[in-house]
């Protein structure tokens, strides 16, 4: 990795599906250049995908909220994850140190659909508390930090 590929990283990330054409002109690199410094961000698993930001209230999600789940012992990590990943409404979920084992996001539409949420979390076997929190305004979401 050079200053090149982190223009071209920052470039991508503004916008992922900008040309090579013009990433070229604002770093001032040839498009083959660009698109072959890009193959091997690809290639060697730094870059490993693209993806389309939605807005989630224009697809009914009204309700973000944060849930802070303990676990009595670590023996209950496996069935706890699995049942996250099952989750298509919870679409983060961070391992922590501290008071509380995880920290989930939980996009949904009703504070009802999140209420069911939560009495599944709560009933699965070895969590032991929970602490929500409702997120009143996204200030800032950025999925990743490239250096300068």
């Amino acid at each position: 990795m050079d200053t090149i590929d982190y223009k071209i990283l920052h470039c991508l990330k503004e916008n992922a599906r900008q040309k090579a054409s013009a990433i070229g002109e604002t770093i001032n690199l040839s498009v083959s250049a660009v698109l072959e410094r890009i193959r091997k961000m690809e290639n060697s698993g730094l870059i490993e995908g693209y993806t389309v930001m939605l807005d989630q209230k224009q697809l009914g999600n009204d309700m973000t909220a944060l849930m802070e789940v303990s676990l009595e012992h670590p023996r209950f990590y496996d069935p706890f994850t699995e049942m996250v990943r099952n989750n298509e409404n919870i679409v983060s979920c961070d391992y922590l140190t501290g008071d509380f084992d995880f920290i989930l996001k939980i996009l949904t539409d009703t504070s009802e659909s999140l209420e069911a949420i939560h009495r599944q979390i709560k009933s699965l076997e070895g969590v032991s508390a929970t602490r929500t929190h409702f997120v009143l305004k996204n200030v800032k979401d950025e999925r990743t930090v490239i250096p300068e």
